[in-house]
C-alpha cells in the first residue's frame, strides 16, 4: 500500500492507516491495479484528501479508500461497478475515467475471493471496502 501511494501524483493529499502484519495471498500487480484504481477514483472526487485505511476484521484483510467529495448516492452503489458507467454528478466536471476503474477493480478483488462495495464516508464522501480472505500459515506449519 505505501509503495502505490507514494508513487502517486498528489492530486489530493493521502493519509494511511495501516495496521501490520494484516497479510492476503495476491497477484502483487493485480492488487497495485485494484488500489491504483480506487485511488484513481477517489482523488478525482475528492475536495481535500484520500484516507487509506488496512485492517484485520475476522477472517478478511480489509482495504477502505474513502474520500471527502460528494460520495454515491444509496442507489448507484451496485451500478457504479458496471462497465462504462459515469454518475452525472463526475460527467460534468470533465475529470471522469473512461468508467472502467471500478469494473477491473471487482473483478480483480473476485478473482482474489473477496468482495467490494460502497457505504458513506466519515469524511462525507464514499468508502469504497474491499474484503480479501488473509493469508492462512505457510504449507507444512499447521493449521
Amino acid at each position: 500500500m505505501r509503495t502505490e501511494v507514494s508513487c502517486r501524483a498528489h492530486r489530493s493529499p493521502v493519509v494511511l492507516r495501516l495496521i501490520p502484519g494484516v497479510a492476503v495471498h495476491a497477484v502483487e500487480h493485480e492488487i497495485h491495479r485494484l488500489l491504483g484504481n480506487l485511488l484513481d477514483n477517489a482523488q478525482r472526487h475528492a475536495r481535500s484528501r484520500v484516507l487509506v485505511e488496512v485492517r484485520q476484521e475476522d477472517a478478511h484483510a480489509e482495504l477502505a479508500v474513502s474520500d471527502d467529495g460528494g460520495g454515491v448516492a444509496e442507489a448507484d452503489r451496485e451500478r457504479v461497478f458496471e462497465p462504462f458507467t459515469r454518475l452525472e454528478e463526475s460527467r460534468g466536471r470533465g475529470r471522469g475515467g473512461s468508467g472502467l476503474g471500478l469494473t477491473i477493480a471487482r473483478e480483480i478483488v473476485r478473482a482474489h475471493g473477496g468482495t467490494i462495495g460502497v457505504e458513506d464516508a466519515a469524511e462525507g464522501g464514499a468508502r469504497f471496502v474491499v474484503r480479501l480472505p488473509l493469508a492462512g500459515p505457510p504449507p507444512g506449519r499447521g493449521a
